[in-house]
């Protein structure tokens, strides 16, 4: 068995509910569907892909895994334990195992401390690199590819880019072996962007990290991930390996976000036809019956209303849940 064929992460059936509550008694009225039974698999050393609409259910899904909110149902399997039960005493040391970086680096570091403070307060908190922390602060620093002279000073006195690096510095302070990747470029300047997605590649070849990167960039995510899920209204409607999916997408909502990515070529650019979606995205507390994506698909059918489209894979583990799914050149 290979590297590649061991799971890092395993997220079985995951669903995260809120309630709608109204009236002086603040009755139950109704159910927000953030999370809809999704599924992943994330081989250790790779990155994963997560695209999809602002409100899909990204960021939620995201908070499930390290447990910043409590999953409705399904499982996490975190390497060899089920993260989602572990007990408090438990998960405080397991979650060493898998750590977060934000989307808005000026907001995730507190601005009253130092660098040094916020890289020490997560060794502290788990008892690590005890007599040698700054030493591992060092480390960190450099490793990241900031000057470890600056540790003493404080967010405000960094660009986007460094403060994004130094969140990155945090989340490798515990040696974890999953980094969920929030959005991690978004709030940066197109020309910082790519210095710190290679950096995250160099990381992952160096420390063998597993990624989940969570983006919109859609050429970002075809940069720096192995495989990509694509994400609708609170399911995962297409997934496969990023150079297929990007090459041959088969779901109509994955044809349309691609055709919306600019080409290099002006020639090319004004020659393919771009797929505008019509219609708004549903409101997740009342989701189409059937396929989700129906309301604004081209191509829907009664079927489509009646019945929820499976996640089906082929021979070459491109998965898409969509009763019509047809191929399209839309690069």
């Amino acid at each position: 068995m290979t590297a590649l064929d061991v799971a890092a992460i395993e997220v079985t059936g995951l669903v995260k509910e809120y309630p709608i509550r109204s009236g002086l008694l603040r009755r139950r009225t109704g159910t927000v569907q953030a999370v809809s039974g999704v599924d992943l698999r994330i081989a250790r050393g790779t990155t994963l892909g997560l695209v999809g609409e602002t409100g899909c259910g990204k960021s939620t899904l995201a908070a499930c895994l390290v447990r910043l909110v409590e999953p409705t149902a399904g499982h996490v399997q975190l390497g060899d334990e089920d993260f989602t039960s572990l007990s408090p005493g438990r998960l405080r040391a397991a979650r060493r195992r898998i750590q977060m970086v934000f989307q808005d680096p000026y907001a995730s570091l507190d601005p009253r401390m130092t660098i040094r403070s916020i890289l020490t307060e997560a060794l502290d908190i788990h008892g690590l690199h005890r007599g040698h922390e700054q030493e591992r602060v060092r480390e960190l620093l450099d490793l990241v590819g900031l000057d470890p002279q600056h540790a003493g000073r404080f967010p405000h006195e960094f660009s986007g880019g460094q403060r994004q690096r130094i969140g990155i510095a945090r989340a490798l302070a515990v040696d974890p072996d999953v980094i969920v990747l929030d959005e991690p470029v978004s709030a940066l300047d197109v020309s910082i962007q790519a210095g710190v997605i290679n950096l995250l590649e160099d990381l992952q070849d160096r420390l063998g990290l597993t990624y989940l990167l969570i983006a919109h960039d859609l050429s970002v995510v075809r940069h720096a991930s192995d495989e990509v899920a694509v994400m609708y209204l609170g399911r995962i409607v297409e997934q496969g390996p990023s150079a297929r999916l990007y090459e041959q997408p088969h779901h109509p909502y994955t044809q349309a976000l691609l055709s919306a990515v600019p080409l290099p070529d002006p020639r090319a650019e004004r020659a393919r036809t771009r797929i505008v979606l019509t219609g708004d995205v549903p409101s997740p507390a009342d989701p189409p019956s059937g396929c989700r994506f129906r309301t604004r698909c081209w191509k829907a059918t009664q079927t489509c209303a009646d019945q929820v489209p499976a996640l089906v894979a082929d021979e070459h583990g491109h998965q898409v849940a969509c009763h019509h799914p047809e191929l399209i050149d839309v690069l």
